[in-house]
């Protein structure tokens, strides 16, 4: 698998949606394969942002639809907050309906209490994703849920300090800094 995900959150929920990126001004889906979607469970899974989902060949053509699923509704709730709108009144149900069908046991790991859904192995995906994102909106976090300002770029990251612009600056910060210094050089 060649593409790199660009897991600048930390967090599942906001990964997941961040599977969608833009380059060279074109939308790509970093999920359009089974393969894809066990590339980014192993990848989460390294990171330590995704615990207790066991990666089978055998379930990820059903849950690559489910993911997906998920991730546009994730989206568009993670957009209305970034862009300082008030959530659908039923975003938060919907999430807590996804939980419902895969409930947790929970395990400590790495000296942490962690969720552990009981369920389907789809379900557990989807449940885990969306305990996270329910974490952030009960936390208050996703206030902190901002846009890229480079206007090419759909990537979603969560700032306290409400200074940072770019989703990273190897994404896209360096590149900003650079079109800028060379458009300043071309007009010397």
């Amino acid at each position: 698998m060649s593409e790199q995900f660009p897991l600048i959150s930390g967090h599942p929920s906001i990964d997941l949606v961040n599977t969608e990126v833009v380059r060279r001004g074109v939308r790509h889906d970093l999920l359009v394969t089974e393969s894809d979607l066990k590339h980014w469970l192993t990848t989460m899974q390294e990171t330590g942002n995704l615990i207790g989902i066991q990666i089978d060949d055998k379930w990820c053509s059903d849950t690559l639809h489910c993911v997906r699923e998920l991730r546009t509704f994730l989206r568009n709730g993670f957009e209305q907050i970034a862009g300082k709108q008030s959530l659908e009144s039923n975003w938060q149900l919907h999430l807590e309906e996804i939980i419902q069908r895969a409930p947790f046991s929970y395990k400590i790991v790495r000296g942490n209490l962690i969720p552990v859904p009981i369920g389907i192995p789809t379900d557990a995906l989807a449940s885990l994703v969306a305990y996270n994102a329910l974490q952030l909106f009960a936390s208050n976090a996703l206030f902190n849920l901002h846009h890229c300002t480079n206007p090419d770029c759909v990537l979603l990251f969560l700032d306290k300090s409400g200074r940072r612009k770019w989703c990273s600056m190897k994404i896209c910060g360096n590149r900003t800094k650079v079109a800028r210094h060379q458009s300043l050089r071309g007009k010397m």
